[in-house]
């Protein structure tokens, strides 16, 4: 009697222990997902750095790729193999995604060409599913807005988080903040550029179907370099003024990367921002030699100097600060952003960035319209014209099925 009445004690305690451990561990997100348990990821963009982000959702955040889709079935079908995705979870075709917001995923990452960004996120916001999403936002103003509208409505309940690096690493987070607390004095001109090489082929040109796999050489398909790449330097000008540039004039063209799209490959735009704040910019994406992504301000007292994958520090006749090396900046950044998104999920507090994302996407554009006019662009008329890129897809039927 005196063992059994032991083995009850001890089985009454186990068993509280269990219930309290069980009390502790229950509470759900928002959307009812047990926060010890893993979020469902639907993958919208299944390309290299789709497959690349899935793995680092997959790795660094308690996040399971449930779901996938791209136009491309050897595309999904790489990302399903790579990540166990089952069969009947992986959607092809324009629309497939929307069979994918159909099903039982808590968020959404967007890895998609730029062009189909705003479509694929409203459709996901509308769908309840929190958003992660690639720069930039969009390729126009009109999906720019339409981002920032559906993004609003459901401020409170759904994150929608868009990958910049830089916005989530210490040193750029050190760079800004000091910037702001007024250590290089009044910020008067800025030196900004994005130098790279060429990027590669992914098909043979000549058919529609190889101009979606070659996205970004593409002008509507990804915003042409100036908004699809050159939006990091442009974002970081801009989060060091607290401002976006009111009005723009520029001119660049295509000289040397003409073997595939339209886009061009080289730009010089001057952006000039509220109170008189200059900032010089240019791009080009050809040739060898020379790598580097700079955002310089100078200001009354001192000078940010900061460098995507390079140094960033502040020098001034009053003071200065040692900063440090961003040198693996690209994927560090997309993992602190990746660690942030999972987090607020699970603690049912929801974190947005797509109002500065869009004025930043929008900066681009606006550099992009000077260029292409050859004439001052201003942002009011900017977003009165309100106009869209449209790339007049002309896919074949059979187009998901076709290889590169």
């Amino acid at each position: 009697m005196e063992k059994q009445e032991m083995k009850r004690r001890q089985f009454l305690k186990v068993a509280a222990t269990t219930t309290a451990a069980f009390a502790i561990m229950s509470p759900r997100t928002a959307l009812g997902t047990d926060a010890n348990s893993k979020i469902e990821i639907g993958l919208i963009g299944c390309g290299g750095r789709g497959k690349w982000i899935a793995n680092l959702f997959e790795k660094n955040a308690p996040a399971k790729i449930v779901a996938a889709h791209d136009y491309f079935r050897d595309h999904v079908d790489d990302v399903g193999n790579a990540f166990d995705v089952d069969a009947s979870r992986r959607f092809v075709g324009l629309d497939g995604y929307k069979t994918l917001l159909a099903g039982k995923v808590d968020a959404i990452a967007i890895m998609s060409p730029p062009y189909f960004h705003p479509e694929q996120a409203v459709a996901g916001l509308e769908a309840g599913k929190h958003v992660y999403l690639a720069k930039p936002i969009a390729v126009d103003v009109p999906g720019c807005m339409n981002i920032v509208s559906a993004a609003d409505k459901v401020a409170d309940k759904l994150c929608c988080l868009v990958d910049f690096q830089t916005r989530n690493n210490e040193f750029f987070k050190g760079a800004a903040q000091r910037v702001h607390d007024g250590i290089i004095g009044t910020p008067v001109m800025g030196h900004v550029f994005y130098h790279t090489g060429r990027l590669g082929l992914h098909a043979e040109p000549g058919t529609e179907p190889a101009r979606l796999r070659n996205w970004v050489f593409d002008k509507a398909l990804s915003g042409d370099i100036i908004v699809e790449q050159n939006i990091h330097v442009i974002d970081v000008a801009n989060w060091y003024l607290q401002s976006h540039p009111v009005k723009a004039v520029g001119t660049g063209g295509r000289k040397v990367r003409t073997d595939v799209g339209d886009c061009w490959d080289h730009f010089v735009v001057t952006f000039h921002y509220p109170d008189g704040v200059i900032v010089d910019f240019s791009s080009r994406q050809f040739g060898d030699g020379f790598d580097d992504l700079c955002i310089r301000l100078y200001g009354s007292t001192g000078t940010v100097d900061s460098h995507y994958g390079g140094e960033v520090k502040i020098r001034g006749s009053k003071e200065g600060w040692a900063g440090g090396k961003t040198l693996n900046i690209y994927q560090e950044g997309a993992v602190n952003n990746i660690k942030d998104f999972c987090q607020a999920i699970h603690d049912g507090k929801p974190i947005q960035n797509a109002k500065e994302s869009a004025d930043s996407t929008m900066s681009c554009v606006l550099g992009r319209m000077a260029a292409y006019s050859g004439e001052t662009a201003t942002w009011d008329k900017m977003t009165e014209a309100n106009e869209r890129l449209d790339p007049k897809l002309n896919l074949p039927a059979d187009g998901p099925e076709q290889k590169a």
